[in-house]
């Protein structure tokens, strides 16, 4: 084998590649099944643990192959028990993700890139610089290493997966799409697809494409902002984006898919709370089926907004339950670790500088 070819994870490959791989090096083709079960369906990131093969050809895995793992690098227990945990990436990035438990459920909160391009004002990650996009098997392995955390730590399953850490999932289309398909496989992790939400902070092109590829997992738009002006000041993405090009991109995915959209609202103070900013965003709702969620704000040092009062927030909730819009107001989790959304960042010079 060339050197090349050595350091090819095996985890890029399909089943099939990994067949026409063991059949080149003189091996029964029939055993790329059960490698392949090895590394999706039992997460093994270690060829000597693969014990229904021979030692012969552990070895020729190991000459010829690696699995890049991704590994816990450090983890924190906020009060509220949210885990939060940086992971080191196999070239020294290092990306960050959380458990968030809950009375009915587990969820892991995944990212999807190193950092973020979309610059977001009020989010942490839009302030780091996109290094790279994951690949699918270490957005994979951030769901394993969190759904142990929750076995171990809660003795609970893993129930949920949200899109909602670092990163646009859908500037990653084709890597989360291929880890997504890899979770929900029956030869993978078995997880239901309803079960997995994916959130954008809203490329039209892109959620036209999700409706083209019939996705069955949930859309979640970050929106923020119902009126263009508002949107393009803390999201720069909607001057390209407007809310007629999204709104126009959610019709054509929920034709497609018949999955109703999840709206993200984040209420900050003197900028959006005012009882015309919910008008606004009762009419965006009448695009598409949907329901919103009305997200607690967490500051963070290198941005000045500020969450808005508790009784600007049951207003403005009211006023959309008024209208028949299905409404809910959650409360941040792991806000004194830095976990709670828009908070993850990393912070540490050593992971910036890797």
């Amino acid at each position: 084998m060339t050197e090349k070819s050595k350091i090819i994870d095996i985890r890029s490959l399909s089943i099939d590649q990994i067949k026409e791989k063991l059949t080149e090096m003189g091996e029964q083709g029939f055993r790329a099944k059960q490698i392949y079960e090895w590394i999706w369906a039992k997460s093994c990131v270690d060829f000597d643990l693969m014990s229904n093969l021979s030692k012969p050809l552990r070895e020729k895995l190991k000459e010829n192959f690696v699995i890049r793992a991704v590994k816990v690098k450090q983890s924190q227990v906020s009060s509220d028990r949210t885990i939060k945990s940086s992971f080191t990436l196999y070239d020294g990035n290092v990306i960050e993700g959380v458990l968030i438990p809950a009375p009915e459920r587990m969820t892991a909160c995944v990212s999807s890139q190193v950092g973020c391009s979309l610059t977001c004002k009020f989010c942490a990650t839009g302030y780091m610089d996109r290094k790279r996009n994951l690949n699918a098997d270490e957005i994979y392995d951030q769901v394993v290493l969190i759904a142990k955390q929750a076995e171990e730590k809660y003795q609970q399953p893993l129930t949920n997966i949200v899109y909602m850490g670092m990163g646009e999932p859908l500037l990653n289309y084709a890597n989360m799409m291929k880890s997504v398909e890899r979770i929900t496989s029956p030869d993978g992790l078995n997880m239901a697809a309803k079960r997995i939400t994916v959130s954008t902070a809203g490329i039209a092109k892109m959620i036209k494409k999700l409706g083209d590829d019939e996705v069955r997992f949930n859309l979640a738009l970050s929106l923020h902002a119902a009126n263009d002006k508002k949107r393009n000041e803390i999201m720069p993405i909607n001057e390209q984006n407007t809310l007629e090009a999204l709104a126009d991109a959610l019709k054509y995915f929920y034709a497609k898919t018949k999955s109703p959209i999840t709206f993200e609202y984040i209420v900050f103070d003197n900028f959006n709370d005012e009882l015309e900013d919910a008008k606004e965003l009762a009419r965006f709702c009448k695009n598409v089926p949907c329901k919103v969620n009305i997200i607690e704000y967490n500051p963070i040092s290198l941005a000045s907004f500020v969450n808005a009062d508790a009784d600007k927030i049951e207003v403005f909730a009211n006023y959309l339950k008024n209208q028949g819009i299905i409404t809910n107001v959650r409360r941040s989790r792991g806000k004194d670790i830095d976990a709670a959304c828009g908070q993850l960042a990393i912070k540490d010079k050593e992971a910036q500088e890797a």
